[in-house]
């Protein structure tokens, strides 16, 4: 079985790499929870639903949400809010 040297140099260069990978990685769980409003479409993705679907929760209250200079915004943790609150729990019966 070879033996393969380390030296300072390859372990330093590892550390750099694995604190590179690690901020990355920060960066990108950080961008996601900073976002607190967050336009249509990003709703309809996030709640898979239809342009359609998206009016209707608006038109009868089940989303609030502003508009602003024609640009509709939902805030993030009501949207999370309204989910946990119609969670529905079923329970097996034996």
């Amino acid at each position: 079985m070879p033996t393969t040297i380390l030296t300072t140099d390859d372990l330093r260069e590892f550390k750099m790499e694995l604190l590179d990978d690690i901020k990355n990685l920060l960066t990108k769980e950080s961008k996601g929870k900073l976002k607190r409003y967050l336009k249509s479409s990003e709703v309809m993705d996030m709640l898979q639903v239809s342009p359609g679907t998206l009016q209707n929760l608006r038109i009868n209250g089940t989303l609030p949400y502003t508009k602003i200079g024609g640009i509709i915004y939902y805030d993030a943790e009501e949207i999370q809010d309204i989910l946990t609150a119609n969670r529905v729990q079923h329970t097996l019966n034996s």
